[in-house]
């Protein structure tokens, strides 16, 4: 029996006007772009596997200057991951995030980064009210009390800011707009049409979900943030471009 299996019992079988799925019927693809993450995807892969949830994963190397590319191979020959695809260039999460999503057939779809700052033994919690009937989509935000490690000042700063406007654009309460971890049912997610091609995935998925009136939940989760000497790569310049995406997404591209 699974965590979530556990977790959920037999709720989901009783519940009425709702949408949910049983638990022994959740196909969950698991979208992972990876960028240089040589020295993580492995370790990621098996906390992925260890969940116990029935899992496609599906890996994009958004061409990857390191062995990234090359370790994926050997976890695809190895039956380790389900879906490989090599990008010809680098595009970025979010155009990563966007085939990752027209590959899968999960009835559930959830982003996973390729380091280490979020740890898939969260998934219960995130994937409940989906399994339950009672979401479209939930975010898993990393300042509703969940343990984190304590780093940056300014990121947590320019984090409000950015997820208050967002909020103030879609009429959502969300504290973590900008969070990595956000599971949606597979249909809604395959259905959304998606342009951001860097990190103004995170602004647009929520516009878009906003603008449907998908149910969405937010749930705490754990966070181990790296240090940019470990390798986290989102600067003040993508934070800056994020507030363009947000006007734009909410604003000016209503498709």
């Amino acid at each position: 029996m699974s965590k979530l299996d556990g977790l959920l019992g037999g709720s989901a079988r009783q519940l009425r006007g709702r949408t949910p799925i049983a638990p022994g019927e959740v196909k969950l693809s698991v979208l992972i772009p990876v960028f240089d993450e040589e020295n993580t995807i492995a370790d990621v892969v098996a906390r992925v596997r260890d969940t116990g949830v029935n899992v496609e994963i599906i890996c994009v190397n958004d061409k990857s200057r390191d062995r990234s590319g090359a370790i994926l191979d050997e976890m695809k020959a190895a039956g380790l991951v389900h879906t490989v695809i090599h990008q010809p260039v680098n595009r970025g999460k979010g155009a990563a995030i966007r085939t990752a999503i027209a590959a899968s057939t999960g009835n559930v779809v959830i982003v996973q980064d390729a380091d280490l700052e979020y740890d898939p033994s969260d998934w219960p919690a995130l994937l409940e009210p989906i399994v339950d009937g009672r979401a479209d989509a939930v975010f898993g935000s990393r300042f509703l009390g969940g343990p984190h490690r304590v780093l940056y000042f300014w990121h947590s700063v320019g984090n409000t800011v950015l997820t208050t406007l967002s909020n103030m654009f879609t009429n959502l309460n969300l504290t973590d707009m900008e969070t990595c971890y956000k599971a949606m049912r597979g249909d809604l997610a395959r259905s959304l049409r998606l342009t951001a091609d860097r990190f103004g995935f995170e602004p647009e998925v929520t516009a878009r979900l906003a603008r449907r009136g998908a149910r969405i939940y937010e749930v705490p989760i754990s966070y181990a943030g790296r240090t940019y000497a470990e390798g986290k790569k989102i600067s003040w310049r993508d934070g800056v471009a994020a507030i363009g995406h947000i006007v734009r997404f909410n604003l000016l591209d209503n498709g």
